[in-house]
């Protein structure tokens, strides 16, 4: 009990350094790297190193209320990191071009930072009120960026090009922040590509549903969090992206089913008058989403995504168990392939797809066993908004290369960590409640 209050009555912790990489994440544009580094390091990738560090630092001691002991997250976290040093130590036995090679060290940072990342979110957030702090900064942070992306969809405007911090650097990613389908511009936000901005706005609209939610209970004011949920849909929907159009249906999905009637059902009311409702006050939206889906077989766009799956299957067969190595397939060389599960297969083998697969499901099993374990009301509805958003990640690897984009690769391994956590607390509340009964 001592421990427990300690924890809540601690000001600073493993959340508090998470709301930074957050901030470095989704409000600093993704543009932007460190200037005084030979390498290119965003911002946010260079946070998630530091907690790395703090991470191993902190299992070193027993005062840091650093969580310790088994975690279904944390192992499989482990398994694709593992995983993906095999390929590395594999691929550079033998040769690889210098442009490869470099690109290929790089990736194995950010992907081990990633993981990191993930490990230090299951194990440094110790309860439901500070997951839920890091979870309504997201949210924020993420509306901060649909802000600006109504703004580049409605004026042509790139406010994120005005910006510019000191130490860092403009990184040239080949995108433009103002790409256009139909009539109307597509917004990147504060991210690199449109398909990632409508990715990472609908990861945070189950989040902003549940704080409406448990602001109402609390007798709070809702009225932010409506504006949060409200903006973050719209921009999904404008962001003129199939993902985001798939990713919304499924959150959909899945909020109705898992949430009690008393929320899912209304919820699922307001989501359809307010899809109206955008059609309607932007001329041409319905017709231009529709022949997204409609006339997908004739579209350019996804043609271009299909048309080298051949190939693709030829360089699998090459080295199909462990791959050619992670960020050795450049798309500058060879192709684009927007499916990460085929490049996934093809850089890291059958192994690597089935760890990288069974960090998603991981992610899914940790959240709907902290709903089964819990009767906390806020924890089960973290629960349902991280199956939602897993499920979301998980479909949007199948429609573009989602491990080459920084902001969305980056949501999703805090998130997948944010099963973790919830876990972890569900199962710590379950000890509480059973103690008394022990004892009795």
């Amino acid at each position: 009990m001592a421990d427990q209050r300690r924890l809540t009555e601690q000001r600073a912790d493993g959340a508090t350094l998470l709301i930074f990489y957050v901030l470095a994440l989704l409000v600093v544009p993704a543009r932007f790297t460190i200037a005084f580094v030979p390498i290119t390091l965003p911002p946010a990738l260079f946070v998630a190193l530091c907690l790395a560090v703090l991470w191993f630092a902190a299992h070193l001691v027993d005062h840091l209320a650093m969580a310790k002991g088994r975690n279904a997250v944390r192992t499989l976290l482990a398994v694709y990191v593992i995983l993906h040093l095999t390929t590395y130590a594999v691929a550079t036995r033998r040769y690889l071009p210098p442009d490869e090679l470099s690109v290929s060290d790089s990736a194995l940072i950010r992907i081990v930072a990633m993981a990191a990342l993930a490990v230090f979110v299951c194990d440094a957030v110790r309860s439901g009120e500070r997951l839920s702090r890091l979870l309504r900064v997201m949210v924020g942070c993420l509306t901060f960026g649909a802000f600006i992306g109504l703004i580049q969809f409605g004026l042509g405007l790139d406010l994120a090009s005005y910006v510019t911090l000191p130490g860092l650097r403009v990184q040239d990613n080949g995108y433009s922040a103002l790409e256009s389908r139909s009539i109307f511009f597509r917004p990147a936000g504060t991210v690199n590509h449109p398909i990632e901005f409508g990715l990472v706005c609908v990861l945070g609209v189950p989040f902003a549903a549940h704080f409406v939610f448990q602001a109402r209970d609390r007798g709070e004011p809702q009225g932010r969090w409506w504006c949060a949920l409200s903006l973050l849909s719209l921009m999904a929907i404008l962001s003129l992206s199939r993902t985001a159009i798939i990713g919304l249906v499924v959150t959909g999905v899945v909020l109705g089913v898992l949430l009690p009637r008393r929320r899912g059902l209304p919820l699922l009311g307001v989501g359809a008058v307010f899809l109206g409702g955008a059609a309607a006050v932007v001329p041409g939206l319905l017709g231009t989403v529709t022949s997204m889906f409609s006339n997908i077989e004739d579209d350019p766009s996804f043609q271009g995504r299909t048309k080298d799956y051949d190939g693709a299957w030829l360089e699998i067969a090459k080295h199909p168990w462990l791959g050619r190595g992670f960020g050795t397939f450049l798309p500058s060389k060879y192709t684009i392939l927007d499916n990460q599960y085929l490049l996934t297969m093809i850089e890291n083998g059958y192994l690597g797809l089935i760890a990288y697969v069974l960090l998603f499901l991981g992610g899914i099993f940790a959240a709907l066993r902290a709903r089964a374990l819990s009767k906390d009301e806020n924890v089960r509805g973290l629960a349902v908004c991280l199956v939602g958003a897993m499920l979301t990640s998980a479909l949007g690897a199948a429609t573009f290369d989602i491990l080459s984009f920084s902001v969305a690769t980056g949501m999703s391994f805090l998130l997948i960590g944010a099963s973790g956590a919830l876990l972890r607390i569900a199962k710590q509340q379950a000890a509480v409640r059973a103690a008394p009964v022990r004892a009795g």
